[in-house]
């Protein structure tokens, strides 16, 4: 399938969505976001990829929305148009197969908000994080007043927000908006070590991985402990836990096969 603002390649077992608007610096228009909703479903509809990488062309992840199009906007398309980022942003977040972001350059505004949908984010050392949207008089509409506080505490999460300040990779690591700081010319190599890492274990353990942590976020302490629990036993049922089983006590790889 081609597209038009991204770029989609699938090697190894790894579908690499690239946003492709280096001239506008990636900005998220709506056309870039509805095209990023068709790659992520295509990426976990393909029983060939086991995981995705998701970066940004030339030198900046995702610098922002696109400010022409919300300039003239009305309250109610605000509304529609928060939202239906947030459905697209929800499906890289419920990827039943890992999502790793490779943040090369800005990752401001819409653009970190989309980071922090990914389950990891690998910056490069030019990598800048940040919320800036109350210097344009709003607030983030992708998730970000929702996801950043998770990853980093209220505290610090409001400090960003209100401030609109903008911090660097190594920041984002020390606080927890970022996993890893890797040099730029390393960025897409260590993410790809690291995603098949990942890929070499059990893909239904890693799927039931992500299911537990993403939803349990959002009950109750002892409600995500009974979640967590019927995924360790159904696991039990599988091939998979027999073969991983199997080829521990054997002392050899396992091989998985996702059943």
């Amino acid at each position: 399938m081609s597209f038009d603002l991204l770029l989609y390649t699938v090697s190894d077992r790894i579908a690499t969505i690239t946003i492709n608007r280096p001239d506008k610096l990636n900005a998220l228009s709506a056309a870039v976001i509805h095209e990023l909703g068709v790659a992520i479903d295509l990426a976990n509809g393909d029983p060939d990829v086991g995981g995705i990488i998701l970066t940004g062309a030339g030198r900046a992840f995702v610098a922002g929305a696109d400010i022409s199009e919300l300039a003239g906007q009305t309250p109610l398309q605000g509304v529609a148009r928060a939202r239906a980022g947030q459905r697209v942003f929800d499906r890289f977040e419920r990827s039943p197969k890992p999502v790793i972001a490779a943040v090369n350059g800005f990752a401001l505004g819409g653009g970190c908000e989309l980071a922090m949908a990914c389950h990891l984010r690998i910056a490069g050392e030019s990598a800048k994080f940040g919320q800036p949207e109350v210097k344009l008089g709003i607030i983030p509409g992708y998730g970000g007043t929702q996801r950043l506080p998770r990853l980093v505490g209220t505290g610090r999460a409001l400090q960003l927000l209100m401030t609109a300040e903008i911090i660097d990779a190594t920041e984002a690591v020390r606080i927890g908006l970022a996993n890893l700081v890797v040099p730029s010319a390393e960025l897409l190599p260590r993410t790809i070590a690291m995603l098949s890492t990942m890929l070499a274990n059990g893909p239904l353990a890693i799927s039931a991985c992500i299911d537990a942590v993403v939803r349990g976020q959002d009950m109750s302490l002892s409600d995500a402990l009974a979640y967590e629990a019927s995924h360790f036993g159904t696991l039990s049922a599988t091939s998979d836990k027999h073969e991983g089983m199997q080829a521990f006590l054997a002392k050899r790889p396992p091989v998985f096969r996702g059943e």
